[in-house]
């Protein structure tokens, strides 16, 4: 996907969530209607396990702090807007109760909150009861896919990576095999880079980094955005095993069956590539997992039955009517 298209896919995506805000609820309540209608039996089933995964707040009532669903308005003249967070969590309450209040939070959320509260991230080892209720949120920029043509066997031998550097285990990376034979890595900012110029690296576009075997998906402040491209590819992703997770189930992921595990120092990562160079049928093996893995998240009903789910649960748990048609 290139850089030209992400961008005419942001200006639709803005263009069709005004048009939406605008728009009276009713008009996508009716939409509602026809998807709750026409769901299947497997549908319903897929979309409740997930949301079981998903929502693991306990009972509650709701804080003073808590905002009403029909108090929700665009920020407007804000700094910092979180535009697609807004929306995102606009899509999955608007058809709840006005009156119903929620809490959420913005941005990579790496801690649980003190209280039920809708995020994008959270730790993996929250626990089975938790605070942190996930929803699909800041979507446009975490669930991009590709349709990859280029056959594993037909990229080049080398892992790439091109990130933001600010923190100390994406540093190591670069201070370990910045002009490794294997590795073509580098950062795209400058302003962590004193004494190292020649880990400044130019931007590679998706197609680019899709020319190489492996592609580097190491945590940043929370998860590694571009994890779900990588694993919708023909090429391997390579990470140590992650510690937070979003609406795509990080903490589900298998080592060496969803993608390739390497330690937190990174100190295997060598072996793992050359390992991999030359047993194509594993590589190939992990890369099918990898597609069925993704698959669960293409499916735009049963992600919208889930996200109305995740909702419905927060209202029921925190003693609040429905107000829905589900």
């Amino acid at each position: 996907m290139r850089k030209t298209g992400r961008g005419i896919g942001k200006v639709l995506y803005y263009a069709g969530n005004f048009v939406q805000y605008y728009l009276p609820v009713e008009c996508q309540r009716r939409r509602l209607r026809t998807l709750l209608a026409s769901a299947t039996p497997r549908e319903w089933e897929e979309a409740r396990k997930r949301m079981e995964y998903y929502n693991r707040m306990p009972a509650c009532e709701p804080a003073d702090s808590w905002k009403e669903i029909g108090s929700l308005r665009y920020p407007y003249g804000q700094k910092k807007k979180f535009s697609t967070y807004f929306f995102d969590i606009l899509d999955c309450v608007r058809c709840f109760d006005p009156r119903s209040k929620i809490a959420y939070e913005f941005g990579d959320v790496t801690e649980v909150p003190p209280m039920p509260t809708f995020v994008k991230s959270r730790p993996i080892d929250c626990g089975r009861e938790s605070n942190s209720v996930v929803l699909k949120l800041d979507k446009f920029r975490h669930f991009q896919f590709v349709n990859d043509k280029t056959p594993f066997t037909e990229k080049r031998d080398m892992l790439v990576s091109r990130n933001v550097v600010r923190q100390p285990h994406r540093r190591l990376l670069l201070e370990m095999y910045s002009g490794h034979p294997l590795c073509n890595i580098g950062q795209i900012n400058a302003d962590t880079a004193q004494g190292h110029p020649e880990w400044l690296k130019g931007r590679l576009s998706l197609a680019e980094q899709l020319r190489y075997k492996f592609v580097s998906c190491i945590e940043g402040n929370d998860v590694a955005t571009n994890l779900k491209w990588v694993m919708s590819s023909n090429s391997l992703a390579v990470m140590p095993r992650p510690k937070y997770e979003t609406w795509y189930m990080e903490g589900t992921l298998l080592p060496d069956y969803h993608y390739v595990e390497i330690r937190p120092d990174y100190s295997d990562l060598p072996e793992k590539l050359r390992y991999y160079i030359t047993h194509t049928d594993e590589a190939e093996a992990i890369i099918g997992h990898a597609h069925e893995y993704v698959r669960q998240f293409t499916d735009k009903r049963v992600e919208r039955l889930v996200s109305l789910l995740v909702v419905r649960r927060y209202l029921e748990r925190s003693g609040q009517a429905c107000g829905t048609l589900l």
